[in-house]
């Protein structure tokens, strides 16, 4: 089953969100057209408590950006975002929701940050994924949404190491730091990662 996994295309990682992906909002109007090309669409959400420990507001003396070791992990401390049941936290209004079969929040743990859709950053909390995707028969994944270096990229690697194949759609996706993109698309792809661009999609 040829899959389509939106990474939190949500209003904080937006331009004027409180941790904007730069051009953030130019991934929507391709993720609404190539949702059709999928037979199943899923999409993740970062759904923070206020007390999240990877904010900064929560460690004092501490700004945005600034890196701890949280719980033995290197940790970077953010800008408040994605707080759940905040605006923020919704996905942007344009994206076109009715092929959503479904939503995985994660980062609901104060105690520990979970870039990747899948599991935590310790790899100890499921977000049901991958169980979910295999039940469906999913083969064929596809990523695409917001950031392409943090959150997109943790979330293939587990992708990987759960047994799918993974696909990065790079022209619907963004990468917070785009100095430091290059090396990571090298990366992936000697892991046997395909980057392509929405162009090269066939329509069903």
């Amino acid at each position: 089953m040829k899959t389509l996994i939106l990474i939190d295309v949500q209003n904080d990682f937006m331009p004027g969100g409180s941790l904007e992906v730069p051009h953030g909002n130019r991934i929507v109007p391709v993720i609404n057209q190539i949702q059709s090309y999928f037979d199943l669409v899923v999409a993740t959400q970062d759904w923070h408590p206020k007390n999240h420990k990877s904010f900064a507001s929560n460690h004092n003396g501490k700004k945005p950006f600034d890196s701890i070791v949280l719980n033995g992990v290197q940790q970077t401390l953010w800008p408040d975002h994605c707080v759940r049941g905040s605006s923020g936290a919704e996905l942007h209004k344009d994206i076109e929701s009715n092929r959503i079969a479904a939503i995985f929040r994660k980062g609901m743990e104060p105690e520990v940050d979970s870039y990747s859709g899948f599991y935590d950053n310790n790899h100890q909390l499921s977000t049901g994924l991958s169980g979910y995707l295999k039940e469906k028969g999913a083969s064929e994944i596809h990523f695409c949404g917001l950031a392409a270096d943090i959150c997109i990229y943790f979330t293939i690697l587990d992708s990987i190491l759960e047994g799918f194949s993974a696909t990065l759609i790079e022209d619907a996706s963004r990468p917070l730091y785009s100095d430091k993109f290059g090396d990571i698309k090298c990366e992936l792809a000697k892991l046997g990662v395909r980057i392509i661009n929405s162009i090269d999609l066939q329509p069903k």
